[in-house]
């Protein structure tokens, strides 16, 4: 096995490999303003059970995060298998991406699409920066589950379902 230092890893096939692994698409959301303001994350995953944390990654280049950042509470939605179209729309670089989306928000702020497999309303608990990305920290404040609802998948650098073995 070969060691390798991060400047000899080419970004291409560091993505490839990456790509290999599936997961979950995710939006995160809240209103800035009077409009819904959100983006697309496969790198959410849970933290902590005591307290009730999760996380969720976002590039430095994001024009959206910024927007996102100082929001009291955010939305996250796990996006089901049918919102293929909202998970492009959410990754897109299209300033109005809830165009065509159906959406409601919290009281709080919190955006959450609707549909979705499973929602969380939550407020930032830290933020580490780490590489050209940060970590953000999520602290969850409520959450929902809908019934037999089958998530989006992110695998191979596309859009796919879970199936039975």
């Amino acid at each position: 096995m070969t060691v390798t230092t991060d400047s000899t890893i080419e970004t291409v096939r560091l993505r490839k490999v990456f790509a290999a692994y599936p997961s979950g698409v995710t939006a995160v959301a809240a209103m800035v303003g009077d409009d819904p303001r959100g983006l697309a994350a496969s790198s959410f995953t849970s933290v902590s059970l005591e307290p009730a944390l999760a996380s969720v990654c976002v590039a430095h280049t994001s024009s959206t995060w910024p927007l996102l950042r100082d929001r009291p509470h955010l939305g996250v939605s796990v996006l089901a298998v049918d919102q293929q179209r909202e998970g492009r729309a959410l990754s897109a670089r299209a300033p109005d991406r809830f165009r065509d989306i159906v959406w409601r928000s919290s009281p709080q702020g919190a955006v959450f699409v609707e549909g979705a497999s499973a929602w969380l309303e939550t407020c930032i608990d830290n933020v580490i920066r780490a590489g050209d990305h940060d970590i953000v920290v999520l602290r969850v404040l409520d959450l929902g589950v809908a019934d037999r609802s089958e998530p989006l998948v992110f695998h191979g650098s596309t859009f796919r379902r879970l199936t039975a073995p």
